[in-house]
Parts: structure tokens; C-alpha cells; sequence
């Protein structure tokens, strides 16, 4: 006795209390106090049930349960933060000090949380705890319902209003826990409750209904409170302990809250049992089980407690009225009924919300209208559409207006609102030439010269000489009334009358019916088309383009004019007159005097014949001075290249010197021609795009030996822009390629024949056409493979395979390893040879 009033003396008084009322609720005996359990022993259970979603006030309380002193807590909280091992706690103190841990009263979700198939909840506030901010662990802690999302909720194929609010994120219907607890809550196991007595005497405990129903109050014992509301608890602990604490108030209230078992069950996507917050509500436990399925119904829930019916849900009066009736908080075993839907009606056409709508017995159009958003700005009002099913029959049926109440719809129903006719009332129109065209109120503009008085009157640029009226006939055709404007306006002709739809339409004078404009081709800086004016001349409408440009010719600028004869009776073979005019210093020097531009003349500034830009090649490779050329002349050839170059090196393969040439437009739409051709006959064979994109350049085959030795040749081609002169180093080796049995490349063996290379590579191949052998040099050339071809260093020996057409030769070369260079090469040689 002794050692337990030392023990007990050493705690703080807040402490002491809960430790002496826990201990006479377990009856620990002093040789189990006294034994406790060591720092390393509490800091290892404290780490395992934060890891495991326990609470702090739980944690607390299970090791004083187990004979942990409040200085023990300090101590091992303490140690968890100068170790680290305290953190993810979810508190910002770590471990306290074991006030915060006991006297905790907010409460955390405790109910079962839905999450997806990576077991992330699909709402991510329901996760959240209510009080203290620890989350590690929570979700784990809590039971987790996985509701595929295949789940389809569809009727028929069609979307249905309400059905998807079970499956919304961020709307989960889980109950806020901090709130301040009804008085009609019963209590009931596994309630943790607060009893507090202050006034004459101070005393606070934590306290948790045993399954029987009991709470033991420290210093009185066990009262049972389970099944008795909060406000009767309350009165029921007044009863016994007030005359014990007469002089002091007493006070229950309820801290973490019990789960309760509840079973959904019917037309869900996961019917079954259901661990949830004992203040969860009947739309809670609908979404966990996945909302209702194809078949359910939003209008009829039912919920049974106790085997009799509680309560009736209507899912639409919540989403139209907010109003929640029937939507009542759960209790153990109770269950909910979602039953089959009784009438689906779709309504389509102009309503807000045009979709399927469920139904209750005998609601009527008026209610799905409601439902429906009510009709759209362009709908038709007076009457709507019903299609019903009729036995094995369809049956259409109109309804008016006034019988939108009366009307009552079917399963299975189809309503149809239509739009309104495109026709107006009371409206006249007038367009053209007046400054405010558009629709105006027949009651004001009774006349033609009215609507034109109240469209601002007419522009500058009318034709006063007649307009028209359109003028709709009963069948709905049109017919022309004829207008003297000049004279309804100048007073002189009466005014006509105006009707109903009636469209006036005065129009502009000639020169205004279409834009006049003027065209600018060739060496300006903006060549285009330009809106005409009056008077201009040909140095103006330059000067307008931006002035001629550094390659634009002042000897020739021509001018083309369309001809126009309205009076013409045969056509004639002249279709424009042309104009030449000179140039200098801005002005026109040479042509005809006081020249002004007509609409849609088109002006035609030429590039002059002695203007020429820069045009520069490349020489790469074993040459002294490799680099960017600029062309002094148009037909620069080879050998000279070579020279302004330094020459070649000592290194250099001269033999093997080629020539890469960009593809200039003419050939570039040969090739894709040719190309094109190939595949319209066969189905089949390279994409032209793809050979014309991807590569544009090909090579030229040339002898830079002999052109080197004879210059002027032939040999000795002229370069043009762009050209790219390689001089290679030597190349001991030769390819083999195509259908043979194992490409290779080998070191080149002189005086021996192809057969031997090909030999080197394992042989022809099975679908070889050795006939059709060719060598492709180094140089660009190509030469067919015969008994006397000369092989030499760098070449490439290709072997070819059977195919039934042109085009798949194409498509096998294409296949091999030489570049796409080489097929556009081979084109242009074909090319070549055909001009």
C-alpha cells in the first residue's frame, strides 16, 4: 500500500485521476502497476499503433491501462523526438506529454471509406480526421469498400437524371463528426463519453460503454447507459451521483463515436454489410455501396429498423428541393430496400435538361417539366409529344397545355417538345443600303418610307432608282413588289403598305456591289491585293507595297485591265489589255502620260535580267582548304572547284569523289511521279511522300580523275547551287548487299570478279536474281554486275531479290542498307535517260 500511494503521489493531479479510475476499472493489482513496462517497450507499442491508425487519446489510455505513468510518457516522447522515430504522427508536438493523448474529446471518421483499384479514396475528404490532423494510417484503419467502375447505371442506354450523384467525387454524404451531438443520440458499446462535474467538486473522465451497456464511474462504479438518448443518460447519471455531488453540476457528453452495421441491400452496385459512423445517414451507406444500379430506384427507398418500416427516401426531393426527409441517421442491423424503378419516361428536344427522368405513379407532364428544368427559349409551349408502347404497338398521343397536370405518364414513355416555327409576328425587315438594317415592329413602320425613316435613312451609296419588296403568299413562296424608291421619297409616287414578314431590300449602286480592289505581283516588298481608290497611279500603288525590291526592274513594269463591254452581242478571243511602262527615280519616264490604275487592274513589277544572287557550293573531304564556295560564274566546273579549293591531299581517294545534289522542283516532281505511277499500277511500292520528304538529295556520278586530267571535258560537269563536292579518303573494303545468304563487307582484293565477293557473303540467296546484279561506286556511278566488271575499293555489290513488278524492285532496293540518296539517284538517272 505503501509503494501505491508513493507511485501514485509522483504523477501530476490530471493524470492521477485517469490513472486511479482506470485502475479500478480494470482492477490492476499493485504487483502489475509496480511491474509497468519499460521506455523501450512503450516506444515500441506507441510507433506499432500509430502505424496501425490508432488514435493519441486511444494510445493513452491503453498504456496507462497497462501502468505507464505520465512521466514515463514525457520521457519516452522526449527520446521518439530527439531520435526522430515520433514523426508522421500527425501531431505537431509529436508524442505528448499524455494530456493531449487523454483528454482528446474531437472525434475522427471511423467509418468504412470507398476507394478505387489502386485503394486511393475516391473522396478525399472523407479520409480526413476531425480533430487532431493525423492522418497516417487512417485510411488502413478504416474498412475499405472497392465499387468497380464499370458499374452501369444506365436504363435502356440512357443517362438518368440523379443517378450519378452516388458516384460524384468530393460528395461522399459522409457526416461532419465535430458537431455538437443531438440529445436524441442513443447511446450505445463502444461510445466514448465525457463525464464532467465541476461547481463544488471538479472531476473529468474518459470513459468507454462496455458491450453490456455500462460505464464505471471512478470512486461510484458501473452505471449502465446503453440505449438511453444522451439527454436520458444525462438525467440517468444526475439520478445516481447526485447525491454524492450535490453541489456540483454534472454533465455527459459523447466523445469518439461507435461504428454501427448497417445492410444495404437490393438494386445497388454492392449490396452487403456496411461498417459506418454511428451519425452516418441513409445516403452515406447508398454510396458505399456503389449507388443504385440499372434497375434501382432514386424515388422508393425504403428503411426498416426492427423489422418495421422507419422511413421512405426520395432522391429527387434532396436534389431539386434540398429537402432531406427520410434521410435519417443509422443504427445497427438496420437495412435499406432499394427496389426496382417503376417508370422511366425520357423527354427530348427543347427542355434545360434533356435526358430520362424516373417517375412516380401517377406524376404527370407539369412534374417532368419541373423536373426537366422547364422548356428552353425556343421551345413550343402550347402542346407536347408523347410516344407510349400500346400492347405490342406504338401509340402517339398531344397533349395540351392546359393538360400538362392532368396527363399522367407511363414506363417507357418518350416526350417530345418541339421548337417553335421559324416565322415572326407583327415583324418587317429591311436590308441593304441603309445605315441600321435588320427587323423592325410592323405597328411602327407600317410603310416603305417609315421602316426606312426608323433604319436611319439610306446610305450615300443607294440605288434610289428601285428596290424590292419580298413578299411572303399563303403557301409560303414569295413574290416581288416592285418599289420606285426615288419616287416614295422625293414625294412624288405613294407610299406602299407594309405586311406581316414583309422584307424590303434596297440596294447599292454598281461600283459598290463588290469590293473594288487592285493586284501587285513580282518584286515588291508586299505583293498582294489592295482596296482601290480613286486616282491612283501606278508609282502610288508601288510606293503602297512597300517600294520595288533590290531585284525589281525599272525598264519593264505591266499593267493588265480587264475589258468590260456590256453592249457586246459576240464574244471575243481578247480577254485583258496590257500596259508597259518605265521607271526611274520613282516616277514613270516611258508609257502613256497621266496613266491612273482602274478597279481590278493587277500590276506586274518584274525582276530584272541583271540581277543575280549569290550562289555558293561546298567542298569537303581530303582537299586542302575544304569549306563553303561562293560560284564566280554560271558554269563553274569540277577541276576549277577543285583548285580554288588547294587541291587534293595525299590522302585523298580521287577516284571515289562524288557529287551530292540537292533535287530542284522539275526534278523533284519527276521522282514523285514516277513514283506515283509504280504504285497506281500495282497497288503497291514506296511512299512518295516519304521519299520525297525524307530525303532530297541524291547523288551524281563522276570521274574527278579524268576531269582532273582533261579539264573542259565531259568529265568535267558544271556544278550548280547547293552542290556538295566530297573527296573521300581511300576505302579498302567492298559491300555486299541484298539477297545473299549473309550481307557482308570485305577487304577489297584486286583483279578478283563480283561472283568472288558475293562468295564472301555465303552465296546468292534463295529468290537471288543474279542476273540483275548491279555495283554501286563510290564515285555515285552504277554499273551492271558482269563476268569483266571492275570491282573497286569502296563500292557496293547489290544482289536483288525476285519480284513480280517494277514497283516491288523499288520497295526491295528501298529495303536495303544503302540510303534513301542512292534510290533518288537511280530515279534521276532513269530520268535522265528517258529525256
Amino acid at each position: 500500500m505503501y509503494f501505491c500511494n508513493r507511485f501514485i503521489n509522483g504523477i501530476p493531479k490530471d493524470m492521477k485521476k485517469i490513472l486511479l479510475s482506470l485502475t479500478l476499472f480494470l482492477g490492476l493489482s499493485l504487483s502489475a502497476s509496480a511491474q509497468g513496462m519499460s521506455d523501450t517497450q512503450v516506444q515500441t507499442y506507441i510507433q506499432r499503433e500509430l502505424k496501425a491508425g490508432t488514435s493519441q487519446s486511444q494510445i493513452a489510455m491503453r498504456l496507462m491501462q497497462r501502468g505507464v505513468t505520465a512521466q514515463q510518457l514525457q520521457r519516452v516522447r522526449k527520446l521518439m523526438q530527439d531520435t526522430g522515430t515520433g514523426k508522421g504522427s500527425g501531431s505537431s508536438t509529436g508524442l505528448g506529454a499524455g494530456e493531449d493523448l487523454a483528454t482528446s474529446r474531437l472525434r475522427e471518421s471511423n467509418g468504412s471509406v470507398r476507394v478505387n483499384a489502386q485503394g486511393t479514396p475516391l473522396v478525399t475528404t472523407q479520409v480526413q480526421p476531425s480533430g487532431s490532423g493525423n492522418t497516417d494510417g487512417l485510411t488502413e484503419s478504416r474498412a475499405q469498400v472497392y465499387i468497380p467502375d464499370t458499374v452501369d447505371n444506365k436504363v435502356n442506354g440512357k443517362r438518368v437524371f440523379g443517378r450519378d450523384i452516388f458516384n460524384k467525387k468530393n460528395l461522399s454524404f459522409e457526416p461532419a463528426m465535430n458537431v455538437a451531438t443531438p440529445q436524441s443520440y442513443v447511446v450505445g458499446p463502444g461510445d466514448k463519453v465525457n463525464l464532467d462535474i465541476y461547481g463544488g467538486s471538479q472531476k473529468s473522465q474518459q470513459l468507454e460503454v462496455s458491450p453490456d451497456g455500462v460505464i464505471v464511474v471512478e470512486g461510484y462504479g458501473p452505471i449502465r447507459i446503453g440505449g438511453l438518448s444522451v439527454a436520458q443518460a444525462n438525467a440517468k447519471l444526475r439520478d445516481e451521483l447526485g447525491q454524492r455531488y450535490k453541489s456540483s453540476n454534472i454533465r455527459l457528453t459523447v466523445g469518439q463515436t461507435r461504428t454501427v452495421q448497417v445492410n444495404v441491400m437490393g438494386e445497388v452496385a454492392m449490396p452487403g454489410s456496411y461498417p459506418l459512423s454511428a451519425f452516418a445517414t441513409v445516403f452515406n451507406a447508398i454510396y458505399m455501396a456503389g449507388g443504385v444500379n440499372g434497375v434501382g430506384t432514386l424515388r422508393n427507398i425504403k428503411v426498416f429498423r426492427g423489422g418495421r418500416l422507419l422511413s421512405t427516401v426520395d432522391v429527387y426531393d434532396y436534389i431539386l428541393n434540398g429537402r432531406q426527409a427520410g434521410n435519417v441517421h443509422l443504427q445497427d442491423n438496420d437495412v435499406i430496400i432499394v427496389g426496382p424503378y417503376e417508370c422511366i419516361v425520357d423527354v427530348q428536344g427543347f427542355v434545360k435538361r434533356p435526358m430520362a427522368y424516373e417517375m412516380k405513379p401517377n406524376e404527370t407532364i407539369a412534374t417532368l417539366l419541373k423536373y426537366a428544368g422547364g422548356f428552353a427559349n425556343k421551345s413550343y409551349k402550347e402542346a407536347v409529344r408523347v410516344h407510349r408502347t400500346a400492347g405490342n404497338r406504338y401509340s402517339a398521343h398531344q397533349v395540351k397545355e392546359f393538360d400538362f397536370g392532368e396527363f399522367r405518364l407511363a414506363d417507357g414513355d418518350s416526350v417530345i417538345i418541339d421548337s417553335i416555327q421559324g416565322r415572326y409576328e407583327n415583324t418587317v425587315e429591311i436590308q441593304g443600303a441603309v445605315f441600321h438594317p435588320g427587323m423592325y415592329d410592323l405597328a411602327n413602320c407600317t410603310s416603305v418610307r417609315s421602316i426606312i425613316e426608323n433604319a436611319g435613312g439610306l446610305t450615300e451609296d443607294a440605288f434610289l432608282a428601285r428596290a424590292v419588296i419580298h413578299r411572303m403568299k399563303t403557301d409560303r413562296t414569295k413574290r416581288i413588289v416592285s418599289v420606285d424608291l426615288d419616287g416614295i421619297m422625293a414625294g412624288t409616287a405613294p407610299d406602299i403598305t407594309l405586311e406581316n414578314e414583309d422584307i424590303l431590300y434596297i440596294p447599292f449602286r454598281q461600283e459598290a456591289m463588290s469590293q473594288r480592289t487592285l493586284t501587285i505581283w513580282g518584286e515588291v516588298q508586299f505583293p498582294g491585293t489592295y482596296e482601290y481608290a480613286d486616282d491612283m497611279t501606278i508609282e502610288d500603288f508601288i510606293l503602297q507595297a512597300g517600294g520595288p525590291t533590290d531585284a525589281a526592274s525599272t525598264a519593264r513594269v505591266d499593267v493588265s485591265r480587264r475589258i468590260t463591254d456590256p453592249g457586246a452581242t459576240t464574244s471575243d478571243k481578247a480577254i485583258a489589255q496590257t500596259f508597259s511602262f518605265s521607271i526611274k527615280n520613282g516616277y514613270v519616264v516611258d508609257g502613256q502620260k497621266g496613266f491612273t490604275l482602274q478597279p481590278y487592274d493587277e500590276v506586274f513589277v518584274r525582276k530584272s535580267p541583271g540581277y543575280q544572287p549569290q550562289r555558293n557550293i561546298s567542298v569537303v573531304g581530303e582537299v586542302l582548304f575544304e569549306g563553303v564556295y561562293s560560284l564566280p560564274t554560271k558554269n563553274l566546273r569540277l577541276s576549277e572547284a577543285i583548285k580554288a579549293a588547294g587541291g587534293v591531299t595525299d590522302e585523298a581517294y580521287v577516284r571515289g569523289a562524288r557529287v551530292e545534289r540537292i533535287l530542284n522542283p522539275d526534278e523533284r516532281f519527276r521522282v514523285e511521279q514516277l513514283l506515283r505511277m509504280a504504285r497506281i499500277q500495282t497497288g503497291q511500292g514506296l511512299d512518295t511522300t516519304q521519299v520525297t520528304r525524307t530525303d532530297s538529295i541524291y547523288y551524281v556520278g563522276i570521274n574527278l580523275d579524268k576531269a582532273l586530267e582533261n579539264p573542259g571535258s565531259d568529265y568535267d560537269i558544271i556544278l550548280r547551287e547547293g552542290d556538295r563536292l566530297v573527296v573521300p579518303e581511300y576505302t579498302g573494303t567492298v559491300k555486299i548487299n541484298g539477297n545473299v545468304m549473309y550481307p557482308n563487307t570485305v577487304a577489297y582484293s584486286p583483279g578478283k570478279p563480283y561472283k568472288w565477293y558475293v562468295n564472301q557473303a555465303g552465296g546468292f540467296g534463295n529468290r537471288a536474281k543474279k542476273s540483275r546484279t548491279y555495283i554501286l561506286y563510290q564515285n555515285g556511278t552504277v554499273s551492271r554486275a558482269k563476268g569483266s566488271a571492275k570491282i573497286e575499293p569502296g563500292c557496293e555489290i547489290i544482289v536483288p531479290a525476285k519480284t513480280k513488278t517494277a514497283t516491288e524492285t523499288i520497295a526491295q532496293i528501298g529495303s536495303l542498307s544503302t540510303t534513301m540518296a542512292t534510290i533518288v539517284t537511280l530515279l534521276v538517272s532513269v530520268m535522265n535517260l528517258v529525256k
